[in-house]
């Protein structure tokens, strides 16, 4: 019998233009989240590399922080991730929502 296995690519598009593989994402293991490592791992989500779900496992993650970061890049690219400009994209992007 078959079974529909979802077919992932081997590589995606990296935010740096570069391509990413399982394993040339950041380790399980890291604590220390910077920028470009926060970009991969979103990109690796929405190019179908990883599931949410694998994400949050993987690096112990709840569902809230990551979709965080989505949001982040999504309104602000890459810069809305940088920890110490938090509240400058969240009050530009709540401006920007009220015209």
């Amino acid at each position: 019998m078959i079974q529909n296995e979802k077919i992932r690519p081997a590589k995606v598009i990296g935010p740096l233009g570069e391509p990413l593989t399982i394993d040339s994402l950041p380790p399980p293991n890291t604590t220390r989240w910077v920028v470009r490592r926060k970009a991969e791992v979103v990109a690796a989500v929405n190019g179908g590399l990883l599931s949410v779900d694998e994400v949050c496992q993987r690096y112990n993650l709840t569902v809230e922080e990551f979709a965080g970061w989505q949001r982040a890049i999504d309104r602000s690219g890459m810069p809305g991730l940088r920890v110490t400009r938090i509240q400058h994209y969240r009050t530009l992007y709540e401006r920007q929502q009220k015209y």
